[in-house]
């Protein structure tokens, strides 16, 4: 099982990768992102990655400037895919060997029907904006004709509103940074400044759920799960962390077992939750949450559960392997390049990150 984060992502590495795409080429600054298509480069497999995911047999790698890579040898070659945006992608999530979908800055939502060889772009931050605003319009109206309407509900509604105008003003500023899907139908993509957004048809129409939220800061979304149990989770700034237990028709703040920056959560042997500085805890049932001691204090961008044992990545190189009773380092090559995703792919782990696509042998007795 691998862990949705993209990133699906946590926000150190994309602030990192802010600077590192502006400095790619100038020239970006003079052109519509969402309009440019995806750069071609010679030099993509070392590009900056932000997340990897598998569709059936096929690897699928997005990051800078709407690079989507693909590879069909388990990693040994990659080929650029057609991407209509040149926005920096941020997560990806396949349903089957043909459908899937990708994130990333400005609000972006691309959508593939082929495994990944060409994309089309579903949703904006333009579309997203408005989108916030006609809904909240709308919510605000049936409100209003209530006679004893919650003053404090309508006052929410009434500020959020507002935020919404401002936001529509501004631009298709706001990244997303993860994206679920459950099936081909059903998904949601979240983000900056608590965005939370649903489809129930394959991402023809979208609903607005960021201000339904227990977020009263709009603290930034980072990462998505769906658990065995079926209860729907979300990890982000701050500390954060939402359990829906009903589909995401609402949502609880859980108490949190730190309050910095929580970028990834991940499913083996119960729950785990992990962010800045190496601060890793487990849960049996997302209530009860206790601290795991790593050695590293880096910063733990996402994970991937292997048989019975979870894989931690995160900045300066970590690649540790292990479960609650301990960690240890798996061999890393001496790269110290942060790494933000992996897969396994045969009997290798196959990351991403600052320095592109790296592969590295599985222990013995892992992957089997």
């Amino acid at each position: 099982m691998r862990l949705k984060s993209s990133s699906r992502i946590r926000m150190l590495v994309l602030l990192l990768s802010l600077g590192s795409t502006a400095c790619l080429n100038l020239a970006a600054q003079t052109f519509d992102r969402l309009q440019a298509p995806g750069l071609s480069s010679q030099r993509a497999s070392t590009a900056l990655l932000l997340d990897i995911d598998k569709a059936a047999q096929r690897l699928v790698a997005v990051g800078e400037q709407g690079l989507v890579l693909l590879s069909d040898d388990q990693g040994a070659r990659w080929r650029q895919a057609e991407v209509p945006v040149s926005v920096l992608l941020t997560a990806v999530d396949f349903v089957d060997a043909r459908h899937g979908w990708a994130v990333g800055h400005d609000g972006v939502v691309l959508h593939t029907q082929d495994g990944g060889d060409s994309w089309n772009l579903q949703l904006d931050g333009n579309q997203i904006n408005a989108l916030g605003v006609a809904q909240l319009e709308a919510e605000l109206a049936v409100l209003n004709r209530v006679a004893e309407a919650d003053p404090l509900a309508l006052e929410r509604l009434e500020m959020a509103l507002d935020d919404g105008r401002y936001a529509v003003d501004d631009g298709p500023t706001m990244p997303l940074l993860d994206v679920w899907f459950a099936d081909r139908l059903r998904g949601y993509v979240l983000g900056a400044y608590g965005q939370l957004l649903q489809t129930r048809d394959g991402g023809n129409s979208w609903r607005s759920l960021g201000h339904t939220l227990p977020n009263p800061d709009r603290f930034h979304l980072n990462s998505l799960l769906k658990s065995a149990a079926g209860d729907l989770y979300i990890a982000g700034e701050a500390g954060l962390l939402l359990r829906s237990r009903d589909d995401g028709a609402s949502w609880q703040a859980l108490d949190s077992p730190y309050d910095g920056s929580l970028f990834a959560l991940a499913e083996q042997d119960g729950l785990y939750v992990m962010g800045l500085r190496g601060h890793l805890f487990h849960s049996p049932d997302g209530d009860r949450w206790q601290s795991v001691e790593l050695k590293s204090g880096a910063t733990l961008n996402n994970a991937l559960a292997v048989d019975a044992k979870l894989v931690l990545v995160g900045q300066g190189g970590l690649l540790l392997a292990g479960d609650r009773a301990g960690f240890a380092p798996l061999p890393q090559a001496g790269t110290r390049q942060s790494l933000s995703a992996a897969v396994v792919a045969g009997h290798q782990l196959v990351l991403v990150g600052e320095g592109g696509i790296q592969r590295k042998p599985l222990p013995e007795g892992m992957g089997q």
